[in-house]
């Protein structure tokens, strides 16, 4: 039986760890939680800010007990867990309609009459989702994929067949290329930010399997539409994750414009635009081609800035006092939400200079706590301190999984600055931040 002290070190080594994970590639999510032992790890399941992908790899790689307790986690929405929503809502929908039967027939179909029917009634997600309901053959990957790769079914039909075609992980990523179609396409994006929500892909998953490249980058910041969309942790996710795929471009600005430039007309996925650019592979774009909406702003939105706000002795005053917690945590907020809307800090500001460092990677010790973690009313600095903290992270982290441990189990009791906690762990000295 835990002491209630070590039963408090467990609940804060979690914490800090489901803070830390928003940053890291998968495979040291997967490494960092298989090193924590029985209690943070029950507490990380049940913590309130764990990121989509992280609760998509505990799902994947986790215990059955780790299932549970995400499963009764009230923040985790979406994922097709026990008593949450998922397919089994869409089964018990009405069956198909006497029109609808009269025009295909009762069934049963083969994947080929199946994936015809997908397209011609693709338009919508209820119709596919009720032909996946009729009586069919059960669905060859290999055929579906085909027809797919010569003529991309609508993405509501995707998006049934991820929700109700019961296909294996390798399908689902090969659904995600669109060929060459028309990014105007109705709700386009449904099915990458249902293959998130389900817990099949995560963010860097997606990133590496979505095509064309240019959608990679729309999706980054979809548009304020009613329906399904991205909340704001997996919005941040979705930005990390294709800020890492970028990072090889660094801030060199012929590179960046090379982007924006072959973007448009390229086929592949955004890893291999990128690797192209590096390596001064990619070719000419051709002409004429119809201008992307959006595409521009998404790519200025994930470009490396330098512009540091103005502010004088004002803006000191307020990195200043980052440094020196307010007598009471509403005070703090407060402070730093008026410095905000002034224009004296930004998010970047906060994640350098705010001690101590766990405080800075929870939005909610300077912004205010609100009823759900999707729905913090100032999403423009937790984009710009989550941002900051991935360059920071990559900068002294890289994808070394012992060095993200050695802030994990330090960050708990860290009294300095991220900076300086990150500083301290990669030159391997004292990592007390205490005088």
């Amino acid at each position: 039986m835990p002491t209630a002290e070590e039963d408090r070190a467990s609940r804060r080594l979690a914490w800090c760890v489901a803070h830390l994970l928003r940053h890291a590639p998968d495979h040291v999510v997967t490494d960092l939680t298989g090193r924590l032992d029985a209690p943070a790890r029950k507490y990380l399941c049940r913590d309130a800010w764990l990121s989509p992908s992280t609760v998509s790899l505990l799902l994947r790689h986790g215990s059955e007990e780790d299932r549970q307790y995400v499963a009764r986690n009230p923040h985790v929405v979406g994922r097709p867990l026990p008593g949450l929503p998922g397919p089994a809502r869409y089964a018990a929908r009405p069956g198909p309609s006497p029109e609808l039967l009269a025009e295909t027939g009762p069934g049963p179909f083969t994947t080929g009459e199946l994936t015809a029917l997908l397209r011609r009634h693709g338009r919508r997600p209820r119709i596919p989702l009720t032909l996946l309901r009729m009586p069919h053959a059960p669905l060859d990957p290999a055929t579906l994929l085909h027809e797919h790769a010569r003529d991309p079914l609508p993405p509501s039909a995707v998006e049934a067949l991820l929700l109700a075609g019961a296909l294996p992980r390798e399908a689902c990523r090969a659904l995600l290329d669109a060929g060459p179609q028309d990014t105007r396409a109705h709700r386009w994006y449904r099915p990458a930010v249902r293959a998130v929500r389900m817990g099949l892909l995560t963010c860097d998953e997606l990133v590496a399997h979505v095509a064309p490249a240019h959608r990679t980058l729309l999706l980054t910041d979809l548009p304020a539409t009613r329906g399904l969309r991205w909340s704001l942790p997996e919005r941040t996710g979705m930005r990390t994750a294709v800020a890492r795929a970028l990072r090889p471009l660094r801030d060199d600005p012929r590179l960046w414009s090379e982007l924006l430039r072959g973007a448009p007309g390229f086929r592949g996925t955004l890893p291999v635009l990128v690797a192209r650019i590096v390596r001064g592979t990619l070719p000419e774009p051709a002409g004429g081609g119809p201008e992307i909406p959006g595409l521009s702003e998404a790519v200025r939105s994930l470009a490396p800035r330098a512009a540091e706000p103005a502010g004088g002795v004002d803006r000191e005053l307020a990195l200043a006092s980052l440094a020196v917690p307010m007598p009471s945590v509403e005070e703090d907020i407060r402070w730093v939400r008026d410095c905000l809307a002034r224009g004296l800090l930004t998010g970047e500001d906060v994640i350098r200079h705010k001690a101590p460092a766990c405080w800075a990677l929870d939005e909610g010790h300077w912004l205010g706590e609100v009823d759900h973690p999707d729905r913090h009313d100032r999403a423009e600095p937790v984009l710009a301190a989550r941002a900051e903290a991935d360059r920071l992270f990559a900068l002294a982290l890289g994808a070394d999984p012992d060095a993200w441990w050695r802030v994990a189990v330090t960050l708990p009791d860290f009294a300095g600055t991220l900076p300086h906690l990150l500083l301290r762990v990669t030159e391997g000295g004292s990592v007390s931040g205490r005088s």
